[in-house]
């Protein structure tokens, strides 16, 4: 008879139903926390980060993989498009990078975990790198590009050919799109694509097309149809339909219109001398007794010219034709008090030449003379003797005699002032003032000193010295019919000596023969180079010394035959 019972089989069963279970548990405990253990601390096998793979690598070794492969992406260039320009920069440039930390941290966060751990072990997983941006220099870069690519609209406008008003129609602009740039330019290196076409707007004129045309049509015939007067205290100016022409214009008005507008700079001295009512007188100067005193300056009463322009313009717009512009007062260009602190207190050089009587030369030497006599040179201005007297003509009282010319006398309308320039170089010379330009003459003339002379013609060359000086220069002037004396009043800052070398490079005098009616007889003169020194000195001692290097051609004795002469 057996000894097993029923109720030990059913004790029995139900540890095996509970051990089942609990076995079951503890393998899938194990199948997790075994690869888990085995993973903690690296980046989960099959991870790759744009194509790299870095799985199973600890972090610091991902990070350098990373930190070797990507850079070959911020190196690779980017092809920027817009419109028809084309740009290759390098991501780096564009400030663009990546953040290898962060991307490895992404890539392991996650991995202990039981999907991660699954995925580790049956799958693989790609990670995008973390990029980063540096803003300043993206939008310097791409900045950069738009002004290369940035157009302004043209506006439309009315100009005249001669009366006739013309359209000029107007032309959109272009502009990039910064911010669309910015996005498309990061979303392309991301991506990893090579190139980028970005949004190049057009950007509209103000003034369309069809408001040129009406005003051409109409404003601006109306306004060249009459000449225009201006009125100021009485007297009275004519504008032409010509000088109107010339510099009216119609531009935009910034709102969609076009408003016109007058250049009056060719035609504003002209009105200004005529609508003047009372000129203005500059401060001067007079010996007295050896001493220079002021005369004080006067205020004239005349037009602003300024204004010239802007009324006119104001009188098109209104469609009037006569404008009424106001009486200002005119200043001097020296006034009284500012006469009084430019220093000229006593005479700081005086120089003469001499000349025969009588010749037609001698009238362009006094009539220069005239002009200049009382001119005042403020601190630091560069005079220049053609800007102040301007072209010699017979309308100023100038006439013709001879000049040199291409190696030959000529008569010339102005000729002999050279005289003049050389009488005036002296006193520059002994004044202590800065020489800018002078040239000698080609041949020595005996009635100037050698080396320290100089010749003038018009518009070149140009006789001009700078005061150099913190005080005004009084030019004086006065002449004999056989002399001409420049003087210079201001306050004296220099004893100045002059020294000369020897003549040397002595050049023979050459004859020559010619003929015509223009051929004036040449004396001959030997050509030689001479040194000039001039020596600065204060309180007795020499401060500086300048040096004047001057070489003379030979001038030839010419002989003139032919009929015209013998007669």
């Amino acid at each position: 008879m057996s000894d097993h019972h029923p109720r030990q089989d059913r004790s029995r069963l139900r540890s095996r139903r509970v051990l089942i279970p609990a076995v079951a548990v503890l393998v899938a405990i194990l199948a997790y926390a075994v690869p888990a253990v085995l993973l903690a601390g690296e980046v989960p096998p099959g991870t790759r980060v744009d194509g790299v793979d870095v799985g199973g690598m600890s972090p610091e070794a991902a990070r350098s993989r990373l930190d070797e492969e990507l850079r070959k992406r911020v190196e690779e260039p980017l092809t920027l498009i817009a419109g028809k320009k084309r740009e290759q920069v390098t991501p780096t440039e564009l400030g663009f990078g990546f953040d290898t930390g962060a991307t490895v941290e992404v890539a392991m966060d996650g991995a202990v975990t039981p999907v991660g751990v699954a995925r580790s072990l049956f799958g693989s997983r790609e990670v995008p790198p973390k990029v980063t941006v540096d803003q300043g220099r993206l939008t310097a870069a791409l900045g950069e590009l738009a002004e290369s690519v940035h157009q302004k609209p043209r506006e439309g406008s009315v100009r005249y050919r001669g009366l006739e008003p013309r359209a000029v129609l107007p032309k959109p602009g272009r502009a990039l799109d910064l911010d669309q740039a910015a996005r498309a330019v990061r979303a392309a290196f991301e991506q990893g694509r090579t190139s980028v076409e970005l949004d190049v707007r057009a950007t509209p004129p103000k003034v369309t097309a069809a408001e040129v045309r009406r005003v051409t049509t109409t404003t601006g015939r109306t306004a060249v149809a009459s000449p225009l007067t201006l009125t100021s205290g009485g007297k009275e100016a004519d504008v032409s339909r010509e000088q109107l022409a010339a510099g009216l214009r119609f531009v935009s008005d910034g709102q969609g219109g076009l408003r016109p507008s007058f250049k009056a700079s060719e035609i504003a001295p002209a009105l200004g001398k005529a609508l003047l009512a009372t000129p203005p007188k500059d401060a001067s100067f007079k010996i007295v007794k050896g001493k220079p005193q002021v005369v004080p300056s006067r205020p004239g009463r005349g037009v602003d010219t300024k204004a010239i322009g802007p009324a006119i313009a104001e009188a098109v717009a209104a469609g009037e034709r006569t404008v009424e512009l106001p009486a200002v007062a005119r200043q001097p260009r020296v006034t009284t008090a500012e006469a009084k602190k430019l220093g000229v207190k006593e005479k700081v050089s005086s120089y003469t030449t001499q000349h025969p009587c009588c010749a037609p030369r001698v009238t362009n030497i006094h009539r220069i003379a005239d002009i200049l006599d009382g001119y005042v040179v403020q601190p630091g201005e560069t005079f220049s003797l053609n800007g102040v007297v301007g072209k010699r003509d017979k309308a100023r009282g100038f006439v013709e005699a001879p000049m040199i010319l291409n190696n030959r006398f000529v008569n010339d309308v102005g000729g002999g002032i050279s005289q003049f320039a050389t009488t005036m170089f002296n006193a520059v010379f002994f004044g202590g003032f800065e020489d800018v330009q002078h040239r000698p003459h080609q041949y020595y003339i005996s009635r100037y000193p050698a080396g320290r002379e100089s010749t003038v013609s018009y518009p070149q060359p140009d006789f001009r010295w700078r005061n150099d000086s913190p005080y005004g220069v009084l030019i004086k002037t006065s002449y004999t019919d056989t002399s001409i004396t420049v003087q210079f009043w201001s306050t004296k800052r220099y004893e100045i000596e002059s020294e000369s070398s020897a003549r040397y490079d002595v050049k023979p005098v050459p004859s020559l023969t010619d003929s015509g009616p223009d051929c004036i007889p040449m004396g001959g003169a030997e050509g030689f180079t001479i040194d000039v020194w001039r020596i600065f000195k204060q309180d007795g001692k020499v401060v500086r010394k300048q040096k004047f290097h001057t070489v003379y051609d030979a001038e030839p004795r010419l002989t003139c035959d032919g009929p015209e002469q013998s007669r």
